[in-house]
């Protein structure tokens, strides 16, 4: 993994609208062998790459979940980091993650509730400049009080 912050806690009286943390990746095959392991997804798309050849993809693709993973760990090791909790995320699947491809992992704040200490973040995923993911996520940052 390549970041692009050091890993940690951002408590929430630090974060401001507009901060954005990414890390970087190459999916691999070893990564979709064991997503597919501890999730029990076998889907022969992931797997096998003669039966992937001849659905719409053309060839094995990433679990979808396993991309999403990758906001989730910029979220847990990045921002806010170390002690937050996942409220909520939804997901828009744009395109397919190949084996082999850098996958670029970006969370941007876009809200702040400081009393309920709650950020709202864009999330996004991209290959090639190109985006495969998109989302929002609400998470309950941590507090230097609660520390």
């Amino acid at each position: 993994m390549l970041d692009n912050a050091p890993r940690g806690t951002i408590c929430i009286e630090d974060i401001e609208i507009g901060m954005v943390r990414s890390l970087r990746k190459v999916v691999t095959d070893r990564d979709i062998q064991l997503f597919a392991e501890v999730s029990t997804d076998r889907n022969p798309v992931h797997l096998d790459e003669d039966y992937a050849q001849e659905t719409i993809f053309g060839g094995r693709i990433a679990h979808g979940m396993l991309t999403a993973g990758l906001v989730s760990a910029v979220i847990g090791e990045q921002l806010p980091g170390h002690g937050t909790v996942y409220l909520g995320q939804n997901l828009k699947f744009l395109a397919p993650v190949r084996p082999g491809d850098m996958v670029l992992a970006e969370v941007e704040v876009t809200d702040i509730d400081h009393a309920k200490r709650r950020v709202t973040m864009n999330t996004r995923c991209l290959v090639d400049d190109k985006k495969v993911l998109v989302g929002d996520a609400t998470v309950l940052a941590p507090s230097r009080k609660f520390d």
